[in-house]
Formats: C-alpha cells, sequence, structure tokens
C-alpha cells in the first residue's frame, strides 16, 4: 500500500490551518469517495474555528474507523456442508489468483478445501487455476472451454459434500458489471448452488483492482445489485493503490473488505486488519 499517503499533506499545515480545498482534494485522490469525503470534512469542521493538519489527521482516523467494522468476520468450517464461497470481478482484478491465494491461506490454516475452475470463457483460466493448484497442492474441479459454469459448481458442491471437505471455492469468470447477460450468468451460478444448500454460497466476494480507484466502488455497486456481495478482496496494494476505496465501499454500501493482496507471491495475501490498514493508509 502507498503508506503514508496523507502525511506530506498533514505536513504542509502542521502548527497552522488545513486548506480546506486541498483536502478535500487529498481525500478524493485517495478514493476516499464523495460520500466518505464529505462526512469526513463535516466532522472536521465540528470542531469549529482553523483545524490543524495534526487535527484533521486525528478527525480522519476516527472517522475511518467509525466506517470499518471493528471485528472481522473469521472463515470457519461448516458442520455438514462445505463452506461455499463464491469468487467474481471484471477481468484484470487478479480475480483467479486471489483465488488461489485464499485457497492456500485456508490450507495454511488446516482446512480442507477445493478450487472450482468455473471460469470457462477466457481461454487460459482454467490451465492458471490448475497451474496454481498443482503448485499449492490443492485440488481444482474442472470442465472443458465453455463448459457451463453452473452445472460444475453444482457437481463440485456434491462431490464436496460427499468427501467432507471443509470450503469449496468457486472462481468465476471475469465479466464486465455493464454486460446484462453475463450478469445474469453469474446470479445463475448462485441459483444453482442454492438448490443444494439453501444458504450457499455463504459468501460472494468480488475482487478488486485497488489502483482503478472509482471504478472499483461502480463494480461493486453493480456486482452488489446481481448477487448482493458480502465481501471485498482487495489486490494490489503493493503498488500505487491507495486503499481508501475499501472505505468508499464499506461507506456506500456496507460491504467489508475481507482479504488484501500485496504482491504476486501467494503468501502476499492476509485477512483485512483495519489497524494494521489505517496505519498504512495514515
Amino acid at each position: 500500500m502507498a503508506a503514508g499517503f496523507f502525511k506530506t499533506f498533514i505536513a504542509r499545515f502542521t502548527g497552522g490551518p488545513v486548506d480546506w480545498d486541498d483536502l478535500e482534494e487529498t481525500l478524493i485522490r485517495a478514493d476516499f469517495g464523495v460520500s466518505m469525503t464529505g462526512v469526513v470534512l463535516k466532522a472536521m469542521r465540528a470542531r469549529g474555528g482553523e483545524v490543524s493538519g495534526e487535527t484533521a489527521l486525528q478527525v480522519l482516523r476516527e472517522e475511518i474507523l467509525k466506517i470499518l467494522p471493528s471485528e472481522s468476520t473469521s472463515l470457519v468450517a461448516l458442520a455438514s456442508r462445505p463452506h461455499t464461497i463464491l469468487i467474481a470481478g471484471v477481468n484484470g482484478t487478479g480475480k483467479t489468483t486471489s483465488c488461489a491465494k485464499l485457497a492456500n491461506w485456508l490450507k495454511s490454516q488446516n482446512h480442507s478445501c477445493i478450487l472450482v475452475a468455473a471460469d470457462t470463457f477466457r481461454a487460459a483460466a482454467i490451465e492458471q487455476l490448475c497451474a496454481w493448484g498443482a503448485k499449492l497442492g490443492i485440488e481444482v474441479m474442472r470442465s472443458q472451454y465453455q463448459g457451463d459454469a453452473a452445472a460444475l459448481c453444482y457437481d463440485a458442491w456434491n462431490s464436496a459434500n460427499r468427501r467432507n471437505i471443509e470450503f469449496l471455492l468457486c472462481d468465476t469468470a471475469g465479466r464486465l458489471h455493464t454486460k446484462s447477460n453475463l450478469m445474469q450468468e453469474l446470479a445463475k451460478v448462485v441459483r444453482i448452488l442454492g438448490k443444494q444448500d439453501p444458504t450457499a454460497p455463504h459468501e460472494k466476494w468480488i475482487v478488486l483492482d485497488a489502483t482503478t480507484g472509482s471504478n472499483a466502488l461502480v463494480q461493486a455497486r453493480e456486482f452488489h445489485k446481481a448477487i448482493e456481495l458480502t465481501g471485498v478482496i482487495l489486490t494490489k496494494l503493493d503498488g500505487s493503490g491507495k486503499g481508501g476505496i475499501a472505505i468508499a465501499i464499506q461507506h456506500e454500501l456496507g460491504i467489508p473488505t475481507r482479504f488484501i493482496g500485496t504482491g504476486e507471491k501467494e503468501t502476499d495475501f492476509a485477512p483485512f486488519d483495519r489497524e494494521k490498514f489505517v496505519d498504512s493508509l495514515l
């Protein structure tokens, strides 16, 4: 993550009043979004009088911590059925890689899991996930290219349930949120899994690229309309991704960031920690 994104700004106003226009621009550039930026500025103005850089940073931290959940929801195995997680998103966000990293993380926590190569549209997606599976020692269920993703997920659920596998991770095809037919196909996967277990998929996560800024919020909004997302995997926080988009999505949509990706290796992946996140951001 671009550590200490606001430090340069705050240093300019140490001991003196902040420039409100400059502060607003900084918050927008940090991907806080218009709505969350308004909340922060209102809280700062409520302090009355001139606001110093130090006070601005303090208020910003307080407002961020109000928005982000104080406790992250952990992944736990279910008693009598596979805990099913649907991974969605547009192409190029690191969706398939994140799915593999999540499987590796679950394995490190001593959980059994199966990867499902339900991205049957992108030519190399199946091979990419299978390569990850071979590297990590994790089983991958697959079908043929351009096969029925919903049917594959249905069969994978049956297999996982029969063998008492704890987690089932379905890597769905990357799709543009503006393509209604593809979004309907994603909703079909959700419906088919629900026929096996009315509570499945138990998690529906979108993978978002932190470097895309406000477009990530648009993606989250449209996918949420289609399948009611329960979480975000935020990738590329090792690059120019500033991370504020996680706050914007939580504020506007109420969808928590569950994991973050910070590199290419399978170990560059961790559960979201709000304290560490805020420390890195500020």
